[in-house]
């Protein structure tokens, strides 16, 4: 195969629209207040925008197909007929497809998972005996023929047959996904000829799995899979991408293989600078060098990324510089910004590159690499003195916060044993057998975005906004009351985001006006910023819970997102190892642990839905990250007394590899998601020693659908197989913040009537 190499290009770009516009437009189309016709019409404007934006900035390879209406694993179950039997019904095929992503009243939803060691949520696709894979290449092929049609030097973009069956899920008895590989090569040959008759030059395939865990022993497989495709008589010229990590063994085993290009993370792992280099077979290839970070939003030490690109001359036939994983991760760009920073923060913009200004970067590389550095002097010389004055900032080094966290690390943190504590807890809060709670958040009213819009905009000041917010918690707080839940929760009304609501009130972080990110289908997320030491000025939580519980005779939760979390979905400084900064947040929020016990507050919930979602991929790098993730949530806990009662929340992700260290965290009470991995959790916490009290999701929150109470009971009693019932809590898996009111009161209701239904029989 020939086709002219490229020199300059990314990997894929955001797709939710810098204003969140298809957001806003799907969610219309679900409401019904949006057609087909105008959702399409947005879709295809966002495509347009973002591949002429592409264009101008001199990428001369544009990837497509990376546009999705909601998750690129569940379009690659799509293309390859591989959606649930249990869709099959729905006419509509984006209907369908909505309903293998959302669920509906009748159909249960796709488990939802982390993509790797991201914040991005992807669908698991579900392979069973019965799944029959057929080609459906309608939507790879319509976004190829729009962007030729427009004159974009189109690459399309497809997840490969190796990670989409590795990131599967047998179900109904079904043995290994990977099994199966051999039925979809056919599939996969039949796209790159439909891909080259339609005119496409270059197609990309992504394979991120090779760089896990799983991808050590994936690269025979990758090397069968790929020699086949290469030998296709009729294809584009084909890219295989690895990102996240090294590739490892699997880079050789591609490189021997016919393929023309490979993508290659030199961010994540430096040490693939040496692999590439120690590849022989890469010599006749085109090397997509991933130099530019596409995770976070530092901007790119120009020197030595260049230098970095010198160290690969010759290794490879040509070189193109990239980022190095798509810019779904970032926000669209730095400009948007147009406030002042924060009191505090004053010029940590201009440390800044988000996708815009990574994708400039990119550009001024390869022109640096292919027509000399003096052609782009002026670019290396605002790098270097960005870089300069970044390293010199005092706010990256407070002794005193160094100070005090060497003091507690050398006194060590601890509280009593579980057992004593339970004992203690039991005797303070007299809760009944299977007490019930929710998550934390309630659904975020109408009038809690008018009366935070009003805020920003000075049409309210801040007493009346505290007014505003405190008759939503009384709303709240009577409606659980009604309910019956017997721990109540304030409704969180005045969080913006479970991260960004603290970061604004932790000095060393710096939040966005515009910097959204795609957590998963239309939910957006502001990741904040950790530029400098981290310190907390004053109580950030104590005011709205004791407000709450001057409401009620019932207890209610404090409410604190805990440290790793909040490292997990913030872009974090790059300058010193993370288990430092987590830290230094770890003690902030010990401090706000200790302030709302003083002032009363029974239970306190220090949530790490993110602790699965930080793990190395590779097994060998674990222990030690584990090792300090778990210390730094105990540090976060461990100042207040043992009759107060510490919960944590994880949910949505595979938790198999950190179930000792969920243990390791010694919460009180700890609620997990269990409902769209039907209680499977329970055997394997019990399996790793676990021993303190839980709260498996007995409803999944992330779907629109009500459970009946009698699909709770059956959850509930599947729970006390694995769980005695002076263990066992009943909650929802997840906050109900995107939820909707109706829907929230209907499905609290039957929770609390399968509880007390329950407990009735124990």
């Amino acid at each position: 195969m020939t086709a002219p190499n490229f020199t300059r290009t990314v990997l894929g770009v955001p797709r939710i629209g810098p204003r969140r516009e298809l957001k806003r437009a799907i969610e219309g189309y679900w409401k019904g207040s949006v057609s087909r016709a105008d959702l399409d019409q947005a879709a295809a404007g966002r495509r347009r925008d973002e591949w002429a934006r592409l264009v101008a900035a001199g990428l001369d390879s544009v990837p497509t197909n990376t546009f999705s209406y909601y998750d690129q694993i569940l379009d690659t179950a799509e293309l390859l007929g591989a959606l649930p039997s249990r869709v099959a019904g729905i006419e509509d095929p984006l209907d369908r497809y909505f309903a293998a992503a959302r669920g509906t009243a009748e159909v249960t939803p796709l488990e939802m998972t982390k993509w790797f060691d991201t914040n991005y949520h992807y669908l698991v696709p579900e392979i069973g005996p019965d799944t029959a894979f057929a080609l459906h290449p309608e939507k790879v092929l319509g976004d190829l023929d729009e962007a030729l049609a427009q004159g974009v030097p189109a690459r399309p973009v497809v997840v490969g047959p190796v990670t989409f069956l590795a990131l599967s899920k047998a179900v109904d008895g079904a043995g290994d996904p990977l099994d199966r590989i051999d039925e979809l090569l056919p599939l996969y040959r039949e796209l790159l000829a439909r891909l080259a008759t339609a005119g496409a030059r270059w197609v990309q395939l992504d394979e991120p799995v090779l760089v896990s865990e799983a991808g050590l022993g994936l690269a025979d497989t990758a090397a069968k899979a790929y020699g086949a495709l290469a030998s296709a008589a009729e294809r584009p010229s084909i890219a295989v991408a690895t990102y996240f990590g090294s590739p490892g063994p699997s880079l050789a085993a591609l490189a021997a293989t016919g393929i023309e290009a490979i993508a290659v993370d030199l961010v994540t792992d430096p040490a693939v600078v040496d692999l590439v280099a120690g590849t022989p077979a890469l010599a006749g290839k085109l090397l997509l060098a991933g130099i530019v970070d596409g995770r976070n939003v530092w901007r790119t030490d120009l020197d030595a990324a260049l230098a970095a690109l010198g160290a690969l001359s010759g290794s490879a036939a040509a070189l193109a510089v990239s980022t190095s994983c798509s810019l779904l991760h970032v926000p669209y760009s730095v400009a948007a910004e147009a406030a002042p920073e924060p009191a505090g923060a004053e010029g940590v913009r201009s440390w800044l590159a988000f996708a815009e200004e990574k994708i400039g970067e990119v550009a001024v590389l390869s022109r640096a690499l292919t027509e000399g550095r003096p052609v782009v002097a002026a670019e290396f010389a605002r790098s270097a003195a960005v870089r300069a004055a970044r390293g010199a900032d005092e706010r990256l080094n407070d002794g005193a916060v160094r100070d005090r966290l060497a003091a507690l690390r050398a006194a060590g943190t601890g509280r009593a044993a579980a057992a004593e504590r339970a004992v203690a807890q039991r005797d303070r809060l007299g809760l009944p057998l299977l007490p019930t709670t929710t998550i934390g958040s309630y659904p975020q009213t109408g009038a809690i975005r008018v009366a935070r819009a009003d805020l920003r905009a000075g049409r309210i000041d801040e007493a009346e906004y505290v007014r505003r917010m405190q008759s939503e918690i009384g709303d709240v707080i009577r409606l659980q009351e009604d309910l019956g839940i017997d721990v109540l929760v304030h409704g969180e009304p005045e969080r913006n985001d479970m991260v960004q609501y603290f970061a604004e009130r932790l000095e060393g972080f710096l939040a966005t006006d515009n910097g959204w990110v795609q957590s998963y289908g239309t939910r957006c997320v502001r990741p904040p910023i950790l530029y400098g030491d981290v310190r907390r000025a004053e109580p950030m939580t104590v005011a709205w819970i004791t407000y709450a519980q001057s409401l009620t005779e019932r207890p209610v939760k404090g409410m604190l997102t805990g440290p790793v979390t909040i490292l997990a979905w913030s872009f974090v400084r790059d300058d010193q190892p993370l288990a430092d900064s987590a830290d230094q947040v770890a003690l902030a929020i010990r401090d706000e642990t200790v302030d709302l016990e003083r002032a009363g507050v029974q239970i306190i919930q220090v949530d790490e839905p993110a602790l699965r979602e930080l793990l190395p991929l590779r097994a060998a790098d674990r222990p030690a990250y584990l090792e300090w993730a778990t210390g730094s949530f105990r540090l976060s806990t461990s100042g207040v007394d043992d009759d107060t009662q510490i919960h944590t929340h994880l949910c949505y992700s595979e938790f198999g590899d950190v179930i000792g260290a969920i243990a390791d965290l010694d919460a009180d009470v700890t609620s997990i998601e269990a409902a769209r991995s039907r209680m499977e959790i329970l055997d394997d916490l019990n399996g790793a020693g676990f021993a303190n009290q839980v709260g498996p999701g007995v409803y999944d929150i992330h779907s629109p659908r009500v459970p009946a109470q009698a699909e709770v009971e059956a959850s509930l009693r599947a729970a006390l197989e694995a769980v005695p019932a002076d263990r066992l809590w009943v909650n929802p898996d997840c906050g109900l913040k995107t939820r909707g009111t109706e829907e929230t009161v209907a499905s609290l209701r039957n929770l609390v009537a399968a509880a007390q239904a329950v407990r009735a029989t124990l």
